[in-house]
């Protein structure tokens, strides 16, 4: 049975989307529109908790976006976007993996959450500010991490955690936090957003 990937446009569905690109892997993909609880029929009952991605490989149904990522990568492996347990950088490439949603997207949400998805009198201007800061606060880590002139965040070479990294980056831009990027991590967002793989699953989505 082939994969199926349920994505909605430049949601978090986008991070297993350029990954199956980049792999060249072979997959069905559902576009659907947001949110797809109320869009989509027979969604919850594919994923009862509603949220975007559902990735299904056979009897197997993931929802985690960069869980997916390191499940293709292992699975259906091995690809040069994935790391193994014994090269050096391994322990960072996870922790990259689980930085870019736990650390990075989840604040971005509630930006999102209160500045365009609530009515108007549910929005809490003070709750996307202090959030925004937030998630300044933490994108540190990857000023740092490209200081030098890297390309790259672990391994000197692109791997799904920059996939997982530069999707929240890439987000940014929709809530208008990338106005505060500094030049190491806007001179990476800018960089990989030409690579082939993630046009092309900009393309796809669009099909």
């Amino acid at each position: 049975m082939s994969m199926t990937l349920y994505h909605c446009n430049n949601a978090r569905s986008l991070r297993p989307l350029w990954c199956l690109e980049e792999m060249g892997l072979e997959y069905e993909l559902v576009n659907m529109e947001f949110p797809p609880r109320a869009t989509y029929p027979g969604y919850l009952d594919l994923n009862p908790l509603g949220t975007v991605p559902t990735f299904t490989d056979g009897d197997l149904t993931m929802t985690e976006s960069s869980g997916i990522c390191h499940y293709l990568v292992e699975k259906h492996g091995p690809s040069d976007i994935g790391m193994t347990v014994d090269e050096a950088g391994y322990g960072e490439y996870i922790n990259w993996l689980f930085r870019s949603d736990a650390t990075l997207t989840f604040p971005q949400t509630l930006v999102l959450r209160y500045t365009r998805l609530e009515p108007e009198e549910r929005r809490i201007p003070q709750v996307a500010e202090d959030y925004s800061i937030w998630y300044h606060s933490r994108l540190r880590s990857v000023e740092m991490a490209l200081a030098g002139g890297k390309d790259y965040l672990v391994a000197d070479r692109f791997t799904i955690a920059d996939i997982a990294v530069h999707y929240a980056l890439f987000l940014g831009i929709s809530l208008g936090l990338d106005e505060r990027y500094k030049p190491n991590t806007r001179r990476y967002l800018e960089l990989h957003m030409e690579r082939p793989g993630f046009k092309s699953a900009q393309e796809k989505q669009l099909l």
